[in-house]
């Protein structure tokens, strides 16, 4: 079921007004509609990838209890500890990356001149969320290993947790030290949460349908034509990529994260508007939170993080970046776009700038940043779009043609998609987009915080004409990270 569908329009009140006005004298029945509804949510896609959830949150219930039993014992705990991770890294492993690792295996021998077929390889479907299902469980047993939890003994809420409908497909990913206890302690109906949990979800279906899937047609093209057109249209295909990708995932956190407040739930913000950052550092900071930060606290601090030499500090980058690469996709193009991040990363790092502006925003005291902000978020934004050339990008050899094309032919030509989009009507969109977003830099929660009440009744009325403008092309468009 997606977002942005009329099954799920309907879905979300029914479960709302039942879990609110009919099943709230008992918590336990509370979460039992929660995990009823996210079962049904998610078995929409398919039934069959149930039993996969249902199998990752007993393995890590009965992992974390045994952890803590065997917290006495080092060598009996961390083998535990093992069985959570190699039994969620398995099914990560061989339903997305056997084909991956097959077809590698493959061609690696084809070079040397063997001939192998490529019978290896399975036609395995990708289950939708078991990224983030995985990496969610996962960190549980990682969290009761380390002593900073201790396990539920309540495999309801365990299991609601895991299967949190709002967030559960695409995240953010939850670590139980926050979510867990939320579900575990009794909710409160609160009028004030709900409404800004309905902002949210309007403020989200704005991103995902009026610029992301706005902007998708046009993104397609270029990319798939991209040996026909110039380099003024590679550019700006990418550029509108790099839009697309913003808008369809920090829309996807903004429903989720309003979702989850309309049943008395608080997730963490998963992107505070990386556009505005003035290094690679700042926007890893600022893009998809939840993922940097699991890999912070579970891969980069372990190694050593910061803490260690210089060197082993750069090693411990690289690892992080070409992981996460990895975690995209099982494809080549994700594992040189992390790489490519690793090198933009780690002179930000060596020059001691890495978090400067870990507690800023540009801008801080005036309303127009300074020449030298506007030179850096520039040379940034550039960076970063010029890096998800790989990311959009099939395979490497149309990674590295687009590139070339862009090197080989710096001619000029108008933009024309062969639908006839107006190109000047996309441009205004997402330059009143960016300043409306730069607008609210200070607080990512907060889409319509207008003191005038005609102000915040037009903007409102705004974004809903606009969404439902968009209705046709919108409305059956799947989220661009499903495909992780």
């Amino acid at each position: 079921m997606l977002f942005n569908s009329i099954s799920f329009a309907i879905f979300l009140p029914v479960v709302f007004i039942l879990y609110w006005f009919v099943l709230n004298k008992s918590l336990k029945i509370q979460n039992m509609l929660v995990l009823v509804a996210s079962y049904f949510f998610y078995g929409l896609w398919d039934w069959r990838f149930l039993f996969l959830i249902f199998a990752s949150t007993l393995v890590d219930y009965l992992v974390g209890i045994a952890i803590d039993n065997n917290n006495e014992n080092l060598k009996r705990k961390k083998a535990w500890l093992w069985v959570s991770v190699i039994f969620n890294i398995g099914l990560l492993g061989f339903f997305k990356y056997y084909n991956f690792f097959a077809d590698s295996f493959i061609d690696m021998f084809q070079l040397f001149g063997y001939n192998i077929t490529s019978t290896w390889t399975l036609n395995i479907i990708l289950p939708v969320g078991i990224s983030f299902y995985t990496f969610q469980t996962m960190s549980y047993s990682l969290d009761i290993y380390y002593n900073r939890l201790k396990p539920s003994k309540d495999f309801l809420s365990f299991a609601t947790f895991v299967a949190f409908f709002p967030q559960l497909v695409a995240g953010p990913i939850e670590r139980a030290t926050d979510l867990l206890g939320q579900i575990s302690s009794k909710r409160v109906f609160s009028q004030n949460q709900i409404i800004e949990g309905l902002k949210l979800i309007l403020w989200g279906l704005f991103k995902k349908m009026v610029i992301a899937d706005a902007l998708a047609p046009m993104v397609d093209d270029i990319f798939t034509n991209y040996s026909t057109y110039p380099a003024s249209t590679l550019i700006l295909g990418v550029t509108l990529f790099s839009f697309q990708v913003y808008g369809d995932f920090s829309g996807y956190s903004d429903i989720a994260i309003g979702t989850s407040k309309l049943f008395g739930i608080e997730l963490m913000s998963n992107f505070k508007f990386p556009n505005f950052s003035r290094n690679v550092a700042e926007y890893w900071q600022r893009w998809h939170i939840s993922l940097s930060t699991w890999f912070r606290h579970y891969i980069y601090i372990p190694l050593g993080g910061s803490r260690v030499s210089k060197l082993k500090s750069v090693r411990n980058i690289c690892i992080i970046f070409l992981v996460s690469g990895f975690w995209h996709g099982a494809n080549w193009t994700f594992i040189f776009w992390g790489a490519f991040h690793a090198l933009a990363f780690v002179p930000v790092f060596l020059l001691g700038r890495n978090a400067i502006y870990k507690d800023s925003v540009v801008a801080e005291n005036s309303f127009f940043p300074s020449f030298v902000e506007i030179g850096q978020l520039l040379l940034t934004f550039a960076i970063v779009t010029f890096s998800r050339i790989f990311f959009r990008s099939e395979s490497l050899t149309d990674a590295f043609g687009y590139i070339s094309r862009i090197g080989s032919d710096m001619s000029y030509a108008p933009y024309q998609h062969p639908l006839g989009y107006r190109m000047t009507d996309y441009f205004i969109l997402v330059l009143l987009f960016v300043l409306y977003e730069f607008r609210m830099r200070r607080d990512e929660r907060s889409p319509f915080k207008f003191k005038n009440k005609y102000v915040r009744f037009a903007a409102y009325t705004l974004v809903i004409f606009a969404i439902l403008l968009f209705y046709d092309s919108g409305f059956d468009r799947s989220f661009i990270y499903f495909q992780f």
